[in-house]
């Protein structure tokens, strides 16, 4: 099992889920979305996994490009805003292989164990 959580230092649900495979003794790579970033394949990898762009936009963030993205009809448009800022992106992001989730969901983790 190669777990990855990708999230943001301050992000509440970024801590549950890191809690929660700590207290599994499950191992896994941390990734500061916000000062690392998604590579180009790895974002790809997680819109494929979650079901497109709008699955991965944190719709009740406080960023401003929020409401403008609302109102955006482009998805190629939103993908490239989103990869551009990733503090547009719901956290964590916790990939094991191909599976993907985005949010805090232990019911799907525990399938993986």
């Amino acid at each position: 099992m190669n777990i990855q959580i990708f999230g943001k230092s301050k992000c509440f649900d970024t801590k549950k889920a890191e809690r929660y495979f700590k207290e599994r003794r499950i191992k896994y790579q941390y990734v500061d979305l916000l000062r690392y970033g998604l590579s180009g394949k790895e974002f790809d990898a997680v819109l494929r996994g979650v079901g497109g762009i709008d699955n991965l936009i944190d719709w009740e963030g406080k960023a401003p490009e929020i409401t403008l993205m609302r109102y955006m009809d482009d998805a190629r448009a939103k993908e490239d805003k989103v990869y551009d800022n990733p503090a547009l992106m719901k956290t964590p992001i916790v990939r094991n292989g191909k599976a993907v989730t985005v949010g805090y969901c232990p019911e799907i983790w525990q399938s993986w164990e």
